[in-house]
């Protein structure tokens, strides 16, 4: 599964907002400059997440901007996700998209079936709080590799 510049862009602006204090609204230009993004393109980003609730957008008068509409501990990746890319990325094949489907399966299909609800779960947990602090929720952190012992 790749994910677009929009849904890094989405998720770096909402990292931003998550960051600031609670009911802060931040404007598109402050976004994009606090992380190195595109000012051009966020707000039809910043838009999208408006409509599907995960951010309130004020406009006019002395406060203007974006906040975030629920606590960051609320916000899941998998939502965010959902949001940018549209439902179904999830669903479909991560190796041949286009050419992969029940009826014709790739070659790495009964794989991908296999690690799916693996991945999607790790989105569902992972939130925002989670990407600000810049962790992951204890269930999915991996043990240090292990370093072979010389003989």
């Amino acid at each position: 599964m790749k994910l677009s510049k929009e849904s890094q862009y989405g998720l770096a602006a909402l990292i931003e907002l998550a960051a600031a204090p609670p009911g802060a609204y931040l404007q598109a230009r402050h976004l994009a400059d606090a992380r190195g993004l595109p000012g051009a393109f966020l707000p039809k980003i910043l838009h999208k997440l408006v409509r599907h609730g995960i951010l309130r957008s004020l406009r006019g008068g002395r406060e203007r901007g974006y906040a975030l509409a629920r606590a960051p501990h609320t916000i899941t990746v998998r939502e965010i996700v959902d949001v940018i890319e549209g439902p179904g990325l999830l669903d479909r094949c991560v190796f041949w998209s286009d050419a992969c489907s029940e009826a014709r399966p790739c070659l790495l299909h009964d794989l991908w079936k296999e690690v799916r609800p693996t991945v999607v779960e790790a989105l569902e947990r992972v939130t925002l709080t989670d990407l600000v602090k810049g962790s992951r929720p204890p269930r999915l952190r991996r043990a240090p590799a292990r370093v072979p012992s010389a003989p």
